[in-house]
């Protein structure tokens, strides 16, 4: 059986013809349960996801790598984490690069699809959480729908929303992931590396969730409230 992608950038990019085997491993995954959000956080499983790109446009730049850090009932396990090398941060063409029009090149072939399948059966339907949801989200989900076809609808929660409503005693107008971590004297190991980078903010996370807590956002639903209604708050102004 064969998958095709949905449209990006103007059009499609080819199909995926997926093993049998593989295609269980994703029917698997869909029929996984819906993640209980009204958990306490530390009664859950998150998945703090970060990537690196080849640029910032979600529709014509090229996903390279995905890491994944889990968070369980409050705590981060160094084993618990996920490294998906998904493409060559080399440029496909010096003239595509040199007209500054190059376009991403199609998830393909099986080492890419079976990277994709074990992000699938790492996440597993956990809450996701990420700094800069918009550009995270859109950039895995479009590999994933490339890849395998598939809809990634789980829910995503934005620390970027989130942090300056539970820490509005600390100055957070200049809005950058490396503000909080300064601030809270959380070291990235190695800056823009996808796997390091979700770790960090899993730190940021962990801060999260206790402040939260304290403040009576003691779920994932509640942080997503949270989220929401900051940004109809920012959006009404």
């Amino acid at each position: 059986m064969t998958w095709f992608s949905r449209l990006f950038a103007g059009q499609s990019a080819p199909g995926v013809a997926l093993t049998t085997r593989q295609q269980q491993c994703i029917a698997a995954w869909q029929q996984l349960p819906a993640p209980d959000l009204r958990r306490s956080h530390y009664r859950c499983r998150y998945v703090v996801v970060d990537v690196e790109t080849s640029g910032i446009n979600v529709r014509t730049d090229r996903l390279y790598t995905i890491g994944a850090v889990a968070l369980v009932d409050g705590q981060i396990d160094f084993r618990d984490t996920l490294q998906l090398i998904l493409a060559s941060a080399a440029p496909t063409s010096e003239a595509a690069t040199a007209a500054g029009d190059a376009v991403p090149a199609p998830v393909a072939g099986p080492h890419a699809v079976e990277a994709l399948i074990a992000f699938l059966q790492f996440v597993g339907k956990a809450p996701l959480v990420a700094y800069n949801v918009p550009f995270v989200a859109a950039m895995v989900e479009r590999v994933l729908a490339e890849g395998l076809g598939i809809e990634f609808a789980l829910p995503w929660i934005d620390l970027e929303w989130v942090m300056p409503d539970l820490f509005r005693d600390i100055d957070s107008t200049q809005g950058r992931l490396d503000a909080w971590l300064t601030h809270f004297e959380i070291d990235s190991i190695h800056r823009h590396n996808a796997v390091s980078d979700a770790y960090a903010t899993a730190q940021l996370l962990q801060v999260t969730i206790a402040r939260g807590a304290r403040k009576g956002f003691e779920t994932p639903a509640s942080l997503l409230e949270l989220e929401k209604a900051r940004r109809h708050l920012h959006q009404s102004s």
